[in-house]
Formats: structure tokens, sequence, C-alpha cells
């Protein structure tokens, strides 16, 4: 290895306090928040992070992915507080995937952040599935919206889970999680409610810009409370007859067309 990066510390007991602290986090979607820990598994994920300029507290290689002497994770070494490698078996326990990655990392919880009034935002009520809520963070940061909001009862935003399913997002985004509707006061834009029952046919009229998309509980839709305080109700033209649309996909195509057909101008008040 003369000439590359450091060796990497050799972990090889199973019960080796960090690869205990990696295991709970990788099992356990909360634990992030009793920790003040994150995990990161797989290179995509650590290379967005530092792309970002995280800190990493700990970086974890297996031995197979050091011995690949040309990867560029080789170079990720000399960036983290710690640097350690184990032997590939014992790198899958820490991993609740069928293939687990090669490379994690442990980040800081990142600081709870405040509402952005101004920002253009996503609101999430209740969304329960991390595959959804991941996606629709990863959908926010592709349309430029700045800021997602999770209510209390949406998934946890940095579980494993929704970490992949983000792909590198969260780094780009403003994330405050967590809150009760009442916090939304702060917000100082329109919010426009998606809803499969009724309001605006998306394609019909110019949306504010910057707004709060609000997407709500995948089978209960937005709560009555929170849908009182939306500016619009929002419905999105389904011709095939669906009877609605998967959230993330809802999303998306929201997104997408307040990219496209948004229009800076005055904002709708709540029940106009």
């Amino acid at each position: 290895m003369s000439g590359q990066a450091p060796l990497p510390e050799l972990l090889t007991a199973r019960d080796n306090p960090l690869l205990q602290r990696i295991r709970r986090l990788a099992a356990d979607p909360g634990a992030y928040r009793r920790q003040g820990v994150v995990w990161l598994e797989g290179d995509h994920l650590v290379g967005a992070a530092l792309a970002r300029g995280v800190d990493l507290q700990a970086l974890v290689y297996s031995q197979g992915a050091w011995a690949q002497a040309a990867a560029p994770w080789h170079a990720w070494a000399p960036r983290a507080r710690r640097a350690v490698q184990v032997p590939d078996t014992l790198f899958a326990s820490l991993s609740a995937l069928e293939s687990p990655g090669r490379v994690g990392a442990l980040i800081e919880r990142p600081t709870a952040m405040q509402i952005d009034p101004q920002a253009a935002s996503v609101v999430l009520d209740r969304v329960q599935d991390a595959g959804n809520v991941g996606s629709i963070l990863r959908s926010a940061a592709a349309f430029g919206v700045a800021q997602v909001i999770a209510l209390k009862g949406t998934a946890a935003l940095w579980s494993p889970k929704v970490l992949r399913a983000g792909m590198g997002a969260h780094f780009a985004l403003r994330l405050v999680e967590g809150v009760e509707p009442e916090a939304l006061d702060a917000l100082q834009v329109p919010l426009l409610a998606t809803s499969p029952h009724g309001g605006l046919l998306l394609g019909q009229a110019p949306l504010p810009r910057p707004c709060a998309w609000v997407l709500g509980h995948e089978g209960q839709g937005v709560s009555p409370d929170l849908m009182a305080r939306c500016a619009q109700a929002v419905r999105i033209p389904q011709p095939g007859g669906e009877e609605s649309l998967n959230v993330a996909a809802a999303a998306a195509v929201c997104l997408f067309a307040g990219l496209a057909g948004g229009v800076a101008g005055p904002r709708p008040e709540a029940g106009q």
C-alpha cells in the first residue's frame, strides 16, 4: 500500500463498541435520534455527504473494498476522524440489506433546523412509508425545492431506508422533522394540498411560486385540519381512471408542474 492512503485500523471483534453502535443504527429507524449519529451505508451516500462538506466521524470499509487499490474511496480515509476496516462477513452483519454495501460512515446527526419562512417547501403529513419519503426527498432536490418539513407521524427522515431511497438528496435539502402542524404558521408562502377529490386541476391554472406542497398519509391523505390551512387544493388529471397516484409519484408530478407552470405573483390566502 506504499504511496496510498494509510491503512485503516483493522477491527475483527463482532462485539467491538463501534460495530455494535452501527448495528443498532442500522436496525432501528429512530436510533439516530437517541444516539445523535447517522449511519450511511454505501459508497454513493458517503460520497454524497463528502461532496457537501459533511464531516465523517468514522469511515468503515469492508476488507474487500479496501483491497480494491484503484477505488475512489481510498482518498476518503484522511477526511474521516477515524477509518477502520472489517472482514467482509463482519461488515455484512452491519447491514439490513441482502447485498450489503462495501463502505459506510457515521456522521453527526444534523443540527435541528428552523423553518425558513420564504423557502419553496414540501410538507409531509404522516407519510409513513420510508421508500415514499426518500423518493419525495429525491424529487424535491431534483426540482429545486429547498426545504422539506416532516410533521409528527412521518417516517424518520434520517433512518436507513429513507436515506437509501433519497440517494443523497438529504445533503441538498433543509430538513425539519417531528413538528406539529402549528409550526407551519411560520411559513410565509401559500400551502397547496394534493387531493384526488376536487380542487384546481393541475395544468389548467398558474401555480404560486414559491409555495409549499402538502402531501398526505398514504391511506388517509391530508388531514382535515391541515387542509383548512391550505390556500388551494390541487388535483392531478388521471385519464386512465385510477383512483389516485402513489404519494411519491404525485409529489414528482406536482413539483415538476410547479417548476414548469409556476408564476411569481400575489399569493392566495387560505380559503380563497
